[in-house]
C-alpha cells in the first residue's frame, strides 16, 4: 500500500463541532490497531514510513490533530489544548472499535497518549464501583484501550528550555515563494531532527507546508501557539502533576525513545519514568535530539520489534 486512505471524525469542543481528519493504512476492517499521533506543528503523514512497514499486518490510524493538516480549525483557539485533543482521540476510539490498541506518539501525541492513560485509569474506578447493571445493558462500547504505547521524546516533564525554542517559531507566520524554500526553513527549524537525505527532507515538508494564493504557507493554524502564550506556571505545574499520575498509571507495555541530545525530555526525566513505571524500557538515539522521526532505519526496527514483540 503506497498511500493511505483519508477518513474524518466528527468531535465537539465547548465552541461546536468540527472534523479531525485521519489518514488510514491497511485492512479497514483489522480491528488490531496503531494509532500514530503527530506532535505539535507536525501531521498524520509524519507516520507514512512507519505505516508501509506495519500496513501488512495492523489498521494503521494516523490522524491530523485538529487545527492541523486536512482537520478542522476550531473556532475558538483557546480550546487548542491536550484536554481538546485527548476528547478528539476519545471520538476516534468509539468510531473505530478497535480489539486491540497500540499508539506511538511523537511529542504532543504522547502528551495526548498519558492523558488519554489517565481517562482509561479514571474510567476503570468508575466501572469498580457498584451500578445495577441494567443502566449499561443499551450503552455502545466506548472502544477505550491501550495495549501498547510508544512515547517518542516526551515525559510528563518538559525542559523549559525546549518550550522556549518550540515558541518562538509555532506562531511565526512565514510564507515562502516556492517549495525548496520552504524545505530551507525546515531543515534549519527541525535540525534537531538529525541527519536526514534531501528526498527525507522534502518528505518531512510535503504536508506540514502548503501552496496558497502562490505562496507556501504552513499547514496548521497560527492560533495554536495561543497555549504557550497564556499557561501560567501555576497552570504548568498542576498539568504536570496530572501527567505523572496518569503516566504511572498505564498499565501496558511503553517503549520510550529519545534523541540523545534532546532538550525537551531529559536524562533525569527518563530515568524518573523507568523509576515509577516498571512496565516502561528505552531506546536511544545517537545524533539525534528532539525529536527522532522513527524514518531512519534503525529508529523504524526498534519501533516494529516493539510493536510486533
Amino acid at each position: 500500500m503506497t498511500s493511505p486512505r483519508l477518513n474524518a471524525v466528527t468531535c465537539s469542543s465547548p465552541a461546536g463541532l468540527h472534523r479531525m481528519a485521519y489518514h488510514e493504512w491497511g485492512d479497514h476492517d483489522n480491528p488490531d490497531t496503531v494509532l500514530c499521533v503527530h506532535g505539535l506543528t507536525r501531521t498524520g503523514r509524519d507516520f507514512d514510513d512507519l505505516a508501509r512497514r506495519l500496513a501488512k499486518d495492523f489498521r494503521v490510524v494516523c490522524p491530523d490533530v485538529v487545527g492541523r493538516g486536512l482537520s478542522d480549525r476550531l473556532a475558538n483557539p483557546a480550546f487548542y489544548g491536550v484536554p481538546q485533543y485527548t476528547a478528539d482521540m476519545v471520538s476516534l476510539m468509539a468510531r473505530l472499535q478497535p480489539s486491540r490498541l497500540q499508539w506511538v506518539g511523537t511529542s504532543m501525541g504522547g502528551l495526548i497518549a498519558m492523558a488519554y492513560a489517565g481517562s482509561l485509569a479514571y474510567a476503570r474506578v468508575l466501572q469498580a464501583q457498584p451500578t445495577p447493571a441494567q443502566c449499561f445493558e443499551s450503552l455502545p462500547d466506548t472502544g477505550l484501550r491501550l495495549d501498547k504505547l510508544v512515547l517518542n521524546d516526551v515525559g510528563p516533564h518538559i525542559e523549559p528550555v525546549s518550550l522556549e525554542r518550540i515558541g518562538q517559531y509555532v506562531g511565526e507566520p512565514v510564507s515562502f515563494d516556492d517549495f525548496d524554500s520552504a524545505v530551507a526553513y525546515v531543515k534549519k527549524t527541525a535540525a534537531s531532527f538529525g541527519p536526514h537525505s534531501d528526498s527525507q527532507w522534502q518528505q518531512l515538508t510535503r504536508y506540514t507546508y502548503i501552496e496558497q494564493g502562490g505562496k507556501w504557507i504552513k499547514h496548521y493554524d497560527l492560533g495554536i501557539s495561543a497555549a504557550f502564550k497564556d499557561t501560567t506556571p501555576e497552570q504548568a505545574i498542576q498539568g504536570e502533576q496530572i501527567l505523572w499520575q496518569a503516566y504511572a498509571s498505564i498499565q501496558a507495555p511503553i517503549l520510550i525513545l529519545r534523541g540523545q541530545e534532546s532538550d525537551l525530555l531529559s536524562r533525569a526525566t527518563l530515568k524518573k519514568m523507568l523509576e515509577i513505571n516498571p512496565r516502561a524500557r528505552a531506546a536511544e538515539f545517537a545524533g539525534v535530539g528532539h525529536a527522532p522521526t522513527i524514518v531512519a532505519a534503525d529508529q523504524l526496527d526498534t519501533v516494529c520489534g516493539f510493536l510486533y514483540a
